[in-house]
């Protein structure tokens, strides 16, 4: 049995579809929190600041559709059921029958696309909006070059018709895992065995191979759509807006956040943070010395 990451939350578990459950951790006092991972992960992402977050914020730490113990449905023939629309509701539903209308989010990779796809949606109930590693999906797919595509081969791969790259997936659920997430800039080192197992668990899961595929192929598909319609419409986020960005991985290489995220938003600020694309993991003392004055609004 492996030794719980998060001592003190407890597990919960919310229907937001006659077909989805979304798996959750909750812990913590004060204003509402909600976490959000990224791939090939889960919520155990956060076992390393969620004990100075629970001090200030109720935490809510939920697995995405398709990914952790949440469910996995059978993607749509358009991928509707796994776009970030979607997804975001799911997490939308979470907090409300939690008794949260209004909370702020703090997602990495996945989760962030899902958290800025709540924001423009849903924008009365995001307070503010931490993005860890990320610049806006769009931008990321239109401004694709040889650099970016070596190094994010897995945007590629993934959205392959299935089930050629679940297949593969399945295969050997734990070697993704290692070299996924071994070959970014720090390797395994900064990783707790027990959240490695967890990943590795829950991606060997059945439907898993398929929920990430199918958040992938959502997102060079039905999510494009939405966010062109965003940008045709012209109207930015509001909220308070932090991203923050590993210095030593691709999205700081390839792309310019700030710059990508000020065309989107009104009220942004942010920089790199001295570690590689897992920063939670990585560098969970710098993240929280820059995202909890942002969350307390100080």
């Amino acid at each position: 049995m492996i030794e719980p990451l998060f001592p003190g939350f407890r597990t919960v578990r919310t229907d937001v579809d006659k077909d989805v459950t979304i798996h959750a951790i909750l812990g913590g006092g004060g204003p509402p929190l909600l976490l959000l991972h990224g791939h090939p992960q889960t919520h155990a992402i956060w076992h390393k600041v969620a004990p100075a977050l629970s001090e200030r914020f109720t935490v809510v730490a939920c697995d995405l559709r398709g990914y952790g113990d949440s469910s996995k449905p059978q993607g749509a023939g358009d991928h509707a059921n796994y776009s970030k629309r979607v997804m975001a509701d799911d997490m939308l539903a979470v907090m409300r029958k939690l008794g949260f209308d209004r909370f702020s989010v703090m997602a990495h990779d996945r989760g962030a696309r899902v958290a800025h796809r709540l924001a423009a949606d849903h924008p009365g109930a995001v307070e503010r909006l931490v993005l860890l590693d990320i610049a806006p999906t769009l931008a990321m797919y239109e401004q694709t070059g040889e650099a970016f595509a070596r190094a994010y081969w897995h945007w590629f791969f993934l959205i392959q018709p299935a089930p050629l790259p679940e297949r593969l997936i399945e295969a050997d659920a734990a070697a993704y895992v290692r070299d996924v997430m071994g070959r970014r800039s720090a390797g395994l080192a900064p990783f707790d065995p027990r959240a490695l197992a967890e990943y590795t668990r829950c991606l060997a899961l059945p439907g898993a191979a398929h929920g990430i595929c199918e958040d992938y192929r959502a997102s060079a598909s039905i999510d494009l759509e939405h966010d062109r319609a965003d940008r045709e419409s012209a109207r930015p986020l509001e909220m308070p807006l932090l991203a923050l960005w590993g210095e030593q991985g691709v999205v700081h290489r390839c792309f310019e956040p700030l710059k990508e995220w000020r065309k989107l938003a009104s009220r942004v600020e942010g920089e790199p943070l001295p570690c590689g694309h897992y920063i939670a993991e990585e560098a969970p003392e710098a993240l929280l010395a820059r995202a909890l004055p942002f969350l307390a609004g100080t």
